[in-house]
C-alpha cells in the first residue's frame, strides 16, 4: 500500500484543513544527531498556504523556519539556526500532522541537514496545550 493511503487509513491524512497560526510546539523525540530537544519551543504563524515559525531553547539560541502548507495539510519545510556553540545550522523537513483525541496538533517529521555533515532524521514535536 502506498505511505499516503496508510498514513490516511492511520488517521494521520484525512482531508481536513490545518490551520498552523498562533500554535506553539516542542520537540518530544529527535534523532541523536538532531539538535531541538524537550526544551525548543517553535512559534507558528500562517497566512494561507504559507506557515513560518521563530524557535528556539536548548542547544539553539535562535532559529525561523519558513514552509508550504500542502493539499494533504503536510508541510514542506526549510529552517536556520545559530546553535549554542555559535553554528549557523540549516536544513529541510517534510513534517506530517496528525490530530491528537484532544484537538492538538502532532506533527512526524523526516529532516535533513543541508550544511555540515548533510545527515537526516526523524522528529515528532507536539503541540503545547493552550491555558
Amino acid at each position: 500500500m502506498p505511505a499516503g493511503k496508510l498514513l490516511r487509513a492511520s488517521g494521520i491524512l484525512n482531508n481536513m484543513q490545518f490551520n498552523y497560526d498562533g500554535r506553539v510546539f516542542r520537540s518530544v523525540s529527535n534523532s541523536g544527531n538532531g539538535e531541538a530537544g524537550a526544551e525548543t519551543h517553535f512559534h507558528y504563524h500562517q497566512q494561507q498556504d504559507v506557515v513560518w515559525a521563530a524557535y528556539g531553547g536548548g542547544k539553539i539560541l535562535l532559529g525561523n523556519l519558513l514552509a508550504k502548507v500542502n493539499p494533504d495539510g503536510s508541510l514542506d519545510m526549510r529552517y536556520q539556526h545559530l546553535n549554542q556553540a555559535g553554528e549557523f545550522m540549516t536544513g529541510e523537513c517534510h513534517s506530517v500532522p496528525e490530530v491528537m483525541p484532544d484537538g492538538r496538533y502532532r506533527m512526524h517529521e523526516k529532516w535533513r541537514w543541508t550544511c555540515g555533515d548533510n545527515s537526516s532524521g526523524e522528529s515528532i514535536v507536539e503541540e503545547i496545550p493552550q491555558d
